[in-house]
């Protein structure tokens, strides 16, 4: 088996696009390539799945506790783990680093391929990496992968130092290329569902890191021998709970995590995608559940859709049970305005949504459940989740009521979050399934008691 962390020492360092090229790579040799992101992410874990073939899994420390990591870790182990980090190898909330990369690498005994953007270096890179080494000696590197080089002038001398003066080996040297960027917008990254010829793309990235990266040095680097911590498997028999869930799943929307789908249906529901951008009727459901996205760039394909706005706000308003997630609450309010465009959505939430130019809310929250919750969350008041939005909303009827107190975090208004209306909650938080939040057991159960009237 082979296990490593694919970390930086800064974010933008590409290690994303070196991520998805070796999980490319990794599974054209036929090896079971299980891919992990650290931290609350949609967009990098769609590009992992692709290029893997298998759904990426998110590991994050402000959600879950220590021993929880440890076991998802251990449940979806394969031949290869790869784990991408977010931000810097030791950038962290706290001072102590205890939701840092570094701290995950401990946790779960990988060592670090540590990816640095060497644009403008030479001997510089030394003491770069020296430093990286003695910060924290509980650290394993396995090598560094040095990017978006100048040349091979630059290649031979960024070796030459390192070899020099560092016990560190080079596994890969990457050149400056944009045919193998993943393209960016205000959010991040494009996502895999939505960017065209991704799979192309994916190949493209593949092909790159297979001529410039010593991929047998690197397994080499990385196997271990020591087995996995054993676990009971996940069963994912449905429940008789006979609940069909529609989930928005097209270019517009696209924020899910595969362990919140799987929740789902192990609380008994059947998942049902259906398309916003195409389908002119709601497949058969008993309830939605309408996840994040950019229904601000699709927006007018959403307008044009009149008969699925008109079914969905109809069986909305006639008590159909509906979870949406920022993205999924723009859909459901009035309008979307955007760069001077104003396209009419659902209208089921008494609300306009106003893109901006720079983030409202960005980063982890700290929720507390009101009385108004319609299917309460878990055994306390408080969630801790995350949110991500350029956009507020405005003329909002000042009569709503609001699932949560934000105490940490933006919301919809800096001190309130989740619309509640009707049988439906709306919010620009996204929560998941970890560390006690049973949002998908509890979305069912209240789907069930309104089916039964």
């Amino acid at each position: 088996m082979h296990r490593f962390l694919v970390s930086a020492a800064h974010k933008s360092s590409g290690k994303t696009t070196l991520s998805v090229g070796l999980a490319a790579a990794l599974a054209r040799r036929g090896l079971a390539t299980q891919t992990f992101k650290k931290g609350p992410d949609y967009i990098d874990p769609l590009w992992l799945s692709a290029a893997s073939g298998r759904a990426c899994r998110n590991l994050d420390f402000h959600v879950s506790p220590p021993a929880e990591i440890a076991a998802a870790f251990a449940r979806h182990g394969a031949e290869v783990c790869l784990v991408e980090g977010n931000k810097g190898l030791y950038d962290g909330l706290d001072l102590q680093g205890s939701n840092s990369n570094a701290a995950l690498a401990k946790l779960l005994g990988l060592p670090v391929l540590l990816v640095l953007d060497a644009r403008g270096m030479t001997r510089g890179i030394a003491p770069l990496i020296l430093g990286y080494q003695a910060f924290d000696r509980e650290v394993r590197f396995a090598g560094v992968i040095l990017n978006r080089l100048g040349g091979s002038r630059h290649e031979a001398k960024l070796r030459a130092v390192i070899e020099h003066y560092t016990d560190v080996p080079v596994l890969g040297a990457v050149h400056e290329d944009p045919a193998i960027g993943i393209f960016e917008r205000h959010l991040g990254l494009v996502p895999a569902n939505e960017a065209q010829a991704a799979a192309a793309r994916i190949a493209a990235i593949g092909d790159a890191i297979e001529r410039q990266v010593d991929i047998e040095k690197l397994l080499l680097a990385t196997r271990t021998s020591e087995p996995l911590a054993a676990m009971s498997p996940e069963s994912l028999a449905a429940r008789a709970a006979g609940i069909r869930i529609g989930v928005a799943r097209d270019r517009a929307f696209g924020f899910y995590y595969a362990g919140d789908l799987e929740a789902l249906e192990e609380a008994g529901a059947a998942v049902v995608p259906f398309d916003a951008l195409q389908d002119r009727t709601l497949p058969q459901v008993d309830a939605l559940f309408i996840g994040g996205g950019f229904p601000e760039c699709f927006a007018a394909e959403l307008e044009a859709n009149r008969s699925l706005r008109g079914e969905i706000r109809t069986r909305i308003e006639a008590g159909l049970p509906a979870y949406a997630e920022c993205g999924g609450l723009m859909y459901l309010a009035r309008s979307i305005s955007w760069q001077g465009k104003r396209s009419e959505m659902v209208g089921a939430i008494p609300a306009d949504v106003v893109m901006r130019d720079r983030p409202t809310g960005r980063g982890y929250v700290v929720l507390e459940q009101t009385a108004a919750h319609p299917w309460r969350i878990g055994s306390g008041s408080e969630v801790r989740a995350h949110e991500f939005h350029y956009s507020t909303l405005e003329n909002t009827d000042p009569n709503l009521a609001y699932a949560y107190r934000v105490k940490r975090g933006h919301g919809i208004d800096g001190e309130r979050d989740g619309i509640v209306l009707r049988n439906v909650l709306a919010s620009y938080t996204h929560l998941r399934a970890a560390g006690g939040c049973d949002w998908p057991a509890r979305f069912v159960a209240f789907a069930l008691r309104c089916r039964a009237g």
